[in-house]
């Protein structure tokens, strides 16, 4: 089964909202999804994209391909540095420990 990770549009009309997900490559964009890995609102810009990135390499690491705007949004926000992590038990863990 052949992986893509690309985003799921959600929200109200000229309101849109994406998620990140891992699916099938034939399955139709808003359909049955794999992993839920991120959210993207585009209305708040660049610093709006929240993903786990523990999830995105594990997917990649197993032969998921990001689809094209999904790779170039994740690749601006690395080099601008405004990617969020997803808040989770294993954050705050991290964030105590330092």
């Amino acid at each position: 089964m052949a992986t893509v990770i690309r985003y799921s549009r959600h929200g109200s009309k000229k309101k849109p909202f994406y998620r990140i997900v891992v699916q099938d490559k034939t399955a139709p964009r808003d359909g049955r999804f794999i992993d839920r890995i991120g959210t993207f609102d585009p209305l708040k810009g660049d610093a709006s994209l929240i993903i786990s990135s523990e999830k995105l390499t594990y997917w990649v690491s197993k032969g998921a391909q990001m689809s094209a705007s999904v790779e170039n949004q994740v690749k601006k926000s690395r080099k601008l540095g405004v990617a969020k992590e997803p808040h989770s038990t294993a954050a705050a863990a991290k964030a105590q420990e330092a």
